[in-house]
């Protein structure tokens, strides 16, 4: 039985090592991955008191003006699981994911939609940037037919690597069609969650618009002007979580404004769009779930495992190679001690009566009455009953 147990728990020992040693290499790499199936996500933000470019259409005529509201932008990514498996080119299998984007940016007090846009794009599992991807397209227009390959995605887009590093990333940016810069300034603590914080800045950047678009807005804001341009400007801050490269917050500090030759420019939006409260909260919960998966695997099981490796594995050893105190205790009463057989086959022992006053008797003999001391200071032997003293 001890035998038995002790095998048992050295196999269970060398297991859990080995369980402990593959940990890291092999389970961690795959948790460090977008995985195929992952759950859709929706990200909201606000822009208090701002000022945009509403254009609304009714029947023939074309209604344009710059009120002042407060925005609310939902940004929904869901994964496409399917078209991954079948759309993805063989060069990008297993490396990479396909995304549909949908945002949507309205009015909160009327609810009234003031723009929207699609996407569809390939990321890359493990750094989150770009993948090179034929099929990818994007719609700010809401036309029904949509030219594939009408956009050419690079760099971070809507997550940053796993494993961010504290140094500047290219990020996508949608207005300009094309990546920027986003430094590295810092770290900061949201809601118990240290983030590496990253900065963008676009300053006077003309936007490629269509000339019937310049045509109508100048109609509107600067009747005078012959041509014009849209410059557009903005500082976008993100908050990512290092560990999976998530965004926790988002701010953005949008403004673009209409440059006519002649004339007055006139701001066409004006808004500091931040994540909401919810939205930062269930980033953080999301990103200290996902954390600790992470941390489990690549960390703490792969120390607990072997902490537990070590402990079994030595009970095992010691089990199997300790002496036995029973079997000990029995050879040293056995005949290595004493050569003397304990049991031996005679015929028992009769008690026999041995001689009265002989030596083996146990009763002590009478005085003898054969001596005589003629030493006074010596007692003189008494007498035996019936026997007469003689001086």
């Amino acid at each position: 039985m001890k035998l038995r147990l002790g095998a048992a728990l050295f196999g269970l020992g060398v297991l859990l090592l080995v369980f402990a040693a593959g940990l890291p290499f092999y389970v961690a790499p795959a948790v460090t991955k977008l995985p195929y199936d992952l759950e859709p996500t929706t990200s909201v933000a606000e822009a208090k008191d701002a000022r945009f470019l509403k254009i609304t259409a009714t029947g023939s005529s074309v209604s344009i003006d710059v009120p002042q509201a407060t925005l609310r932008s939902s940004v929904e990514v869901i994964p496409q699981p399917e078209d991954t498996k079948d759309r993805v080119p063989k060069e990008l299998k297993g490396d990479a994911v396909i995304w549909n984007v949908f945002q949507t940016v309205e009015r909160v007090d009327t609810e009234d939609v003031i723009s929207q846009y699609s996407t569809e794009l390939a990321l890359y599992r493990i750094s989150g940037a770009a993948a090179p991807w034929k099929e990818q397209w994007l719609n700010e227009t809401g036309a029904k037919d949509t030219p594939v390959g009408n956009v050419s995605y690079s760099g971070q887009i809507y997550k940053f690597p796993f494993g961010t590093k504290k140094r500047d990333y290219q990020v996508f940016d949608r207005d300009l069609k094309r990546a920027v810069p986003a430094k590295f300034t810092g770290t900061e603590t949201i809601k118990g969650v240290e983030t590496y914080r990253f900065e963008q800045r676009i300053e006077n950047e003309v936007l490629a618009t269509p000339e019937d678009s310049i045509r109508t807005l100048i109609g509107k804001f600067a009747p005078g002007a012959t041509s014009g341009q849209i410059v557009y400007s903005n500082t976008r801050t993100l908050w990512v979580d290092p560990v999976t490269g998530s965004y926790v917050n988002v701010r953005e500090q949008q403004h673009k404004e209409l440059r006519p030759n002649t004339g007055t420019p006139t701001v066409l939006l004006d808004a500091d769009f931040n994540y909401t409260d919810d939205t930062v909260s269930r980033s953080v919960e999301t990103v200290k779930g996902n954390r600790f998966k992470i941390g489990m695997i690549s960390l703490w099981g792969p120390i607990i495992a072997g902490v537990l490796g070590l402990i079994a594995l030595i009970a095992g050893v010691w089990l199997v190679t300790r002496p036995n105190g029973g079997s000990a205790r029995h050879r040293a009463e056995g005949p290595s001690a004493d050569p003397t057989p304990t049991t031996v086959d005679q015929e028992p022992v009769r008690e026999t009566p041995a001689p009265v006053g002989g030596p083996l008797t146990d009763e002590i003999p009478p005085a003898s009455t054969n001596w005589r001391s003629d030493d006074p200071t010596v007692p003189t032997q008494r007498s035996v009953p019936g026997e007469v003293e003689q001086r």
